[in-house]
């Protein structure tokens, strides 16, 4: 059995190629299930997300199987083969098991360090074992995996400090209150950014989550995830009066918040502080609103001075994670290649004792009627037989797998005994 990886991501693919292959959940089931139907391939699982599409499966043979998922992968893209392949990325064996962790720990994603990417991994895990389209050896590559993302973040500085403006700029609420709890944020505009730090919002206990954009049916649809209120453009000075703190990141090509708009909202306010945390390009505030009384104005240059050098100490951290998946790897990869070794040697025992068992069938109905003692010591004896010759080849395959040549060695006996050729079969339906 070999392990193989086919897909492409944010470094290989730009977003109007990655978009092409993007599923939604039915999409991903019914392509996990035809895989695990397409021969060579025995068992799948699909990582997919807003920057990568991967496929990972184990087969009875590599190269066919890689095959064979670039022709699904173009069916779905719409096009051959040949026009998909320059986007894809390949590999198999232990590469495979490297990259995962690799991805699991932050090390490949867009931002460096990011942790959504540990719930996609185990998100990934759990849809390939519901559509049972992940047997055993992809069900422990996935939990490895997993773990090697949890180590990661625990026992490093990988995910710590804000690596993303948006991430920065609820960080930075948090420093200026020292707690977000029972603060009204009020977010004006209602895209990506803004929903990022919604849910940055959320998660770090926000009291009340306003949200104020052109579009009212988009500020909504914001604010009902997150239990919030919505406002129309028209409700700008009513909704500052709310806000404790308002992140801007409305697309719009000039400034939208004027000094003249915020004064009246200041006096309404009793001149209760104020903090804006413009991260839109071009800048949502004018600069002079921030030269108001009791008015705090930060822009986008402040917060990516922040994120610089939160990023450079996540790279310092590269190394100790780096280490982290070579452990996880290595301890996949000898777990691989014991499952190998264990299989070949069950199969080779329960083969060499029924071959036993029938030869001494055979031989007693040649000897006649003989005792019930008689009949133990002809069977023990040629149990006894089977365990001495088997002995040795068992210890000396253990060892091999202990050497990294057990997987080598385990399909040489398998073809010298004619045992079948996927040691795994009996284990996935």
């Amino acid at each position: 059995m070999e392990l193989v990886l086919v897909g492409l991501t944010h470094r290989t693919a730009p977003v109007a190629v990655r978009e092409r292959l993007a599923l939604d959940s039915s999409g991903k089931a019914e392509l996990l299930r035809s895989l695990n139907h397409s021969e060579p391939l025995v068992e799948a699982a699909i990582l997919s997300t807003c920057n990568r599409f991967e496929v990972y499966g184990v087969a009875s043979d590599g190269e066919q199987a890689i095959s064979a998922i670039v022709e699904r992968l173009a069916n779905l893209y719409g096009g051959s083969a040949e026009e998909v392949k320059p986007y894809l990325a390949c590999a198999q064996g232990e590469a495979v098991v490297c990259h995962l962790c690799t991805v699991a720990a932050g090390l490949d994603s867009m931002i460096l360090g990011e942790p959504q990417v540990l719930g996609q991994v185990t998100e990934a895990y759990e849809t390939a074992l519901a559509c049972s389209a992940a047997g055993p050896v992809l069900a422990a590559l996935f939990r490895q995996a997993i773990h090697c993302g949890k180590r990661a973040r625990s026992e490093t500085a990988i995910s710590e400090r804000a690596a993303s403006v948006s991430h920065a700029a609820v960080e930075l609420a948090k420093q200026i209150f020292g707690s977000l709890d029972g603060r009204r944020v009020l977010l004006i505009g209602a895209g990506e950014m803004a929903e990022l730090a919604a849910r940055n919002l959320a998660d770090n206990g926000a009291g009340r989550i306003l949200v104020l954009n052109r579009s009212l049916e988009r500020a909504q649809g914001l604010a009902a995830q997150f239990g919030g209120e919505a406002f129309g453009w028209e409700a700008l000075a009513a909704a500052l009066c709310q806000a404790d703190v308002v992140i801007c990141s409305a697309a719009a090509p000039h400034a939208v918040i004027h000094p003249a708009a915020v004064r009246p909202a200041m006096a309404a306010r009793h001149n209760r502080p104020l903090f804006l945390i413009d991260i839109a390009v071009p800048r949502n505030v004018e600069p002079e609103v921030g030269r108001l009384p009791n008015v705090y104005l930060y822009d986008i240059d402040d917060l990516k001075a922040v994120v610089q050098e939160n990023l450079e100490q996540r790279q310092r951290e590269v190394p100790k994670v780096e280490g982290i998946v070579a452990e996880c790897t290595e301890e996949y990869m000898a777990w691989l290649r014991g499952l190998d070794v264990a299989a070949t040697i069950r199969d080779l025992r329960s083969a060499a004792e029924q071959l036993c068992a029938d030869e001494v069938d055979r031989a007693l109905r040649r000897l006649g009627p003989i005792n019930e003692h008689q009949e133990r010591v002809v069977r023990m004896l040629a149990h006894n037989i089977v365990s001495k010759l088997l002995h040795t080849p068992t210890v000396r395959l253990k060892e091999l797998a202990g050497e990294g040549e057990g997987y080598r060695s385990a399909g040489v006996l398998r073809d010298l005994f004619g045992l079948s050729a996927n040691p795994h079969e009996e284990h996935h339906g």
